[in-house]
Formats: C-alpha cells, structure tokens, sequence
C-alpha cells in the first residue's frame, strides 16, 4: 500500500463521506472514489459499504483505519526525527501532561544533566491526554504517560512509581473533616461535579461537570466551590491556599511510566531511561 492510499482510506472512513473526505485533502471525489476502490481490489476485501445514503466500516475496514492510523502516525515520525536530527545541537523533546508528576520531573532533569553523555531536554507541556499522541507522531522522543488513564500501547516502557489518589474539595467543604472517603461519597455530590475533560478530538463527554481545559483552571474551580477532582496524591506537593485533599480508599491507583518508541536506538534516551528507573 501507499501512503497517499492509506491517507486516503483514513479520510473517508473518518469522514464516513467521501464528498467531505474529498474536500478535506483537497481533490476531486471521483479520483477519491477509484483510489479506494483500487485499493478494496488490491487488498481482496470490502472496506467501505456504500449505500445511497451513507457510508460505513466493514470490520476490515474497522482494522485498517486502526491500523493506518498507526503507520500514518509512523511515517510523520520519521519525518520529524531525521529533521530533527540533522540539527547541530542534538536534544531530546520530552513530553508530559501540564502539572503532573512536577516533582519527579525536577528530579530526573537534575540527575540527567549530571550524567556524561547526557544532551539537552526539551520540555512539551501538553493537556490531558495528549502525550500518547505526541510520542506516536514523532514531535515528543519520550514521554511520562500515567496508568489507568492514559495507554502505553506500543511502546516501551519502564515504571518509576506507583501512588494512591486523593480528591481534591474547597477548603470548608464537610467532607474535609472525613480521614478518607470512597468513590461513591465524591461521584454523589451535586454541589461538587466532577470535571469533564476532552477527549483527542477535542469534544466533551455529556455531564453535570463544568468543561476543564487545563490544570489551573481546575484548581481555580475548586476553590471557588464548582468542582471537585480526582487526582494522584502527589497533588499534594503543589496545593493552593483554599484546597483541601482527602483520601479516597477506593480509587485506582495510578501508575507513572516512563514510555518511547520500541524501535529507537538513541542512546542519550537510553541514558534517560535509565535515570528515570533508579529514581
């Protein structure tokens, strides 16, 4: 297959429309239409069933798109990294979510840069579950992903810490007088939702939950008495006046990764990775 094929494909079965498809590469829907039927023959199987109507996914077409995305996501990392690396000043680009795992951050960039060998890190600042994306498509080199949340999928991977989580109420709240609570005393309370995120293409989940884009704002809806929050208990390091965290017994615990592509052979990276495991 061609990339411009697989590019193709993923359009249209993004789009379920081959006239919205075809606007969004720039071409002629004819063109589109042969291109996708050129590669149904190669191939041997339906991907798309068509009707007058609408336009939807065979399961081979339901593994393609999967599996597209992956080598679309493959290619454009390539690209960026041989750029990259044709660079006088080699570095790498380390990414993580805004304001989760500070700390453990701080301390792995000291004990790198004391290390011989070690090169620059760059550091990418991303919103909720972004860093997965990041990695996959070649703009981060290594990332610190956190479990049950985000997917490590694919990647190489090495643990650094395992921690219980805490929710996080306005200081004067009831509930802060409590020694713990359990998921079912935080996801009952209509006077403090639980916020909602947004997911990769940047929609929300419905829900009584006020929308959240970044940390800041979380903490700042919290003080002001609109939210509360599930989060790791290293959000205790960096609480603010008017935030109280309380113990939830019941909560998955969340577990740090270190995460970079399985393929890579950097031994700058490699020199990270092992920092990172004797933290």
């Amino acid at each position: 297959m061609e990339t411009r094929e697989l590019r193709y494909f993923v359009t249209v079965a993004e789009e379920l429309h081959f006239g919205r498809a075809a606007e969004r590469l720039g071409i002629a829907q004819p063109p589109l239409s042969r291109a996708i039927q050129q590669l149904e023959r190669r191939l041997g199987v339906t991907l798309l069933e068509r009707t007058n109507r609408a336009v939807a996914l065979t399961h081979a077409g339901s593994v393609l798109l999967r599996e597209g995305r992956a080598a679309l996501d493959a290619v454009e990392a390539a690209d960026r990294r041989t750029r990259r690396a044709a660079h006088a000043e080699p570095s790498l680009v380390l990414v993580t979510k805004a304001a989760a795992s500070s700390e453990l951050l701080q301390k792995l960039l000291d004990a790198y840069a004391a290390e011989p060998g070690a090169i620059n890190v760059d550091i990418l600042l991303c919103g909720p579950g972004e860093q997965e994306r990041l990695l996959r498509d070649g703009r981060a080199d290594v990332a610190l992903l956190h479990r049950p949340f985000d997917s490590t999928a694919g990647f190489d991977t090495e643990e650094l810490r395992t921690e219980d989580q805490v929710v996080l109420l306005p200081a004067g709240h009831h509930l802060t007088t409590r020694p713990h609570l359990r998921m079912a005393d935080v996801t009952d309370l209509p006077d403090l939702p639980l916020p909602r995120w947004p997911a990769s293409d940047g929609t929300y989940p419905d829900g009584p939950g006020p929308q959240i884009r970044d940390h800041a704002q979380l903490l700042q809806l919290i003080a002001l008495g609109r939210a509360s929050a599930v989060l790791p208990e290293s959000v205790r390091t960096h609480l603010r006046d008017g935030l109280t965290a309380v113990p939830i017994l019941d909560a998955p615990k969340v577990t740090t990764v270190i995460a970079w592509p399985p393929h890579s052979r950097s031994q700058p990276l490699a020199l990270l990775v092992r920092t990172a495991t004797t933290l």
